[in-house]
């Protein structure tokens, strides 16, 4: 009996051995990109007309005029605005998001999108199977009994190897076709101040106008691809009016499209500045290629500076290994500067007051390479200082990381941060 259940675990074990070297030559058989290497060499700033052409372009997605984009400032604002747009709704709520747990947030938003199923209105959530393996399966059954059609995408497979690494880090909410909210916050307690942590820092924006239908675009991508079928029609793609003045355009990315075209994105942006760079961002990782872009905009005279999360960063690891680069950043002038309270988890950049990015994308490979994401960009003079100086506001708060601190760094940190960079080459 014993030599039966030693002979059934050896196959066992060969076909999973088998299966995983499968899998793993499928993947390299097919075919993949080639990324750029080297800084994106322009001759013309942010501000010319061609940036604007090339941009609409090359990122496939259109730039349309007269939207209004409002500031949400963290968790309890993001959440306040988020649930009255989803109580107010009359017809349609499409809504994706990475996290999703929680009593005080993600039970919140279970009870208002329940109610809105109830009174009718079709309510669509797209819900990353990782990002929500914490919540209490409760909400999933009292949004799918009162009529919700809950998705937790991606769930891990022993089939689709992909799915333990690739997630949709989205953060969309569109209502009746006209409201959408686009930023940084997933729907968790983190956001939420308690008795024993700070709140995570970190901006959301309200939207409204003709961009609000390619937001839902985005979204319907998605959900074609977990469900199989289309939403459309009046109840989803309202006719639009103008609301402001701001020219907008949304981009999102996907492993599946295999373009890179967040990282593209920003080396455009990045090579057209000719002032100041200003970002934000919750993981700072990025691959050789795009340090590169970053030192050579701060030898021509760019003004760069990042903000990120310090000690206070809820991955440490990340950390350290992304310390081990940026030797190089730092001697040609990079400031870097890293957030002290609390957990920040913005995700913003504004060059030379002229363009500015907003949405769930962080300047790391995960989100350049492996995560479905979403961003909006806006080309406007005072939004973009807006933006620039919002980042600004949160560096008071932050400490300098020059290249003195960076010689000091204990050998311990850096030989953590080497292994960091050896098990996780995704990074």
């Amino acid at each position: 009996m014993k030599r039966h259940i030693r002979l059934i675990a050896i196959i066992t074990a060969v076909i999973a051995i088998a299966f995983l070297v499968g899998n793993i030559a499928l993947f390299n058989m097919l075919p993949k990109p080639m990324r750029m290497e080297k800084p994106v060499k322009i001759d013309y700033g942010i501000s010319d007309p061609q940036f604007l052409r090339t941009m609409g372009s090359i990122l496939h997605h259109p730039i349309t005029e007269g939207n209004q984009i409002d500031l949400l400032r963290d968790g309890e604002a993001i959440y306040a605005a988020m649930l009255e747009a989803v109580d107010g709704a009359k017809h349609s709520i499409t809504f994706e998001t990475y996290e999703f747990w929680g009593k005080k947030s993600a039970g919140k938003f279970a009870d208002a999108l329940a109610d809105a199923a109830r009174r009718g209105v079709e309510v669509h959530a797209l819900l990353d199977f990782v990002g929500s393996v914490r919540a209490d399966k409760d909400k999933f059954k009292r949004m799918e009994e009162a009529g919700v059609e809950v998705i937790r995408w991606r769930r891990p497979s022993w089939y689709q190897l992909s799915r333990f690494n690739h997630r949709t880090h989205r953060k969309l909410l569109v209502v009746d076709g006209r409201k959408a909210f686009i930023g940084g916050a997933n729907i968790a307690d983190n956001w939420l101040p308690d008795e024993n942590n700070n709140a995570y820092r970190d901006n959301h924006f309200f939207v409204q106008g003709p961009v609000v239908a390619n937001m839902q675009a985005a979204f319907m991508e998605t959900w074609l691809d977990a469900r199989g079928k289309k939403l459309g029609g009046d109840r989803y793609f309202p006719e639009l009016t103008a609301k402001g003045d701001l020219r907008a355009q949304v981009v999102k990315s996907s492993p599946r499209e295999g373009r890179h075209r967040m990282r593209v994105m920003f080396l455009y942006a990045i090579a057209a500045a000719q002032e100041q760079i200003t970002a934000g961002t919750a993981y700072f990782f990025p691959d050789k290629g795009f340090l590169d872009a970053l030192k050579e905009a701060a030898d021509r005279g760019v003004k760069v500076r990042i903000l990120m999360p310090g000690e206070s960063i809820n991955h440490g690891f990340l950390r350290h290994a992304s310390i081990n680069r940026w030797q190089p950043i730092l001697e040609a002038g990079v400031e870097i500067y890293e957030y002290e309270t609390d957990m920040y988890h913005s995700k913003l950049m504004s060059i030379d007051n002229q363009w500015a990015s907003i949405g769930s994308v962080n300047l790391d490979n995960r989100s350049f390479r492996i995560n479905d994401e979403a961003n909006l960009n806006i080309y406007d003079e005072n939004f973009a200082r807006f933006i620039r100086e919002l980042i600004e506001e949160d560096m008071v708060k932050a400490r300098r990381y020059d290249l003195e601190r960076w010689k000091q760094c204990p050998w311990y940190h850096r030989l953590y941060g080497q292994i960091v960079m050896i098990i996780g080459p995704h990074l």
